[in-house]
């Protein structure tokens, strides 16, 4: 869509947004990109390091609370971003991340930031049990980290204007399974390869 290909454009002439690989990808594996979590522009910034051809089947997945409650956010996320939302306080019994399972279940990659929510720093926190759940659910699927450098001071939480700031967008090899792997050690491990990659 010629928005989302503006605004990618926009994006790479503001902070650049280059995109190192650890490895050649592997662009016929569907993929859970996963990426440390700091502005506004992460989801964007990642669409924009990815190739054309793994661009047109990924799905970032979004916080029903923010990218909808107005229409222009709505249009954001849903039509140029093709994002799935989800509610981060869903009604009691309900699984939240259904949409996403969803979605992966139809075939598409997704960007999911473990986090839960956005950070000042630019090491990521403590993970949430979602990419663990959605690890135990589609082990044919590659798990991919990604470390955002900059953006953190190019877009600060709390700020609505980018800095032209170099961000680079360093995307890792697929995350081995290990059979058998607890819930904690998982997420830690997870964590890790983010942080890995930031050195």
């Amino acid at each position: 869509m010629w928005i989302s290909n503006a605004l990618i454009s926009l994006l790479r002439f503001l902070i650049g947004v280059t995109a190192r690989w650890e490895s050649p990808p592997d662009l016929t594996r569907q993929r859970i990109y996963f990426a440390n979590h700091t502005s506004h522009m992460d989801t964007l910034a990642i669409i924009a390091a990815l190739p054309a051809q793994a661009r047109r089947d990924v799905k970032p997945v979004a916080a029903a609370d923010y990218w909808g409650k107005n229409r222009f956010l709505s249009y954001i996320s849903q039509t140029v971003l093709n994002a799935v939302l989800i509610e981060r306080n869903p009604a009691p019994g309900s699984n939240v991340l259904e949409p996403i399972f969803d979605v992966v279940r139809a075939g598409h990659s997704i960007i999911i930031f473990p986090e839960g929510t956005r950070s000042t720093q630019p090491l990521p926190g403590p993970f949430k049990s979602g990419i663990f759940r959605l690890a135990e659910t589609f082990p044919e699927v590659d798990l991919v980290p990604i470390y955002l450098e900059n953006l953190h001071r190019s877009m600060p939480k709390g700020k609505h204007v980018p800095l032209p700031i170099i961000c680079t967008i360093r995307i890792g090899d697929p995350l081995p399974r290990l059979a058998g792997e607890e819930k904690q050690a998982f997420l830690e491990r997870a964590r890790d390869a983010i942080v890995r990659l930031s050195k």
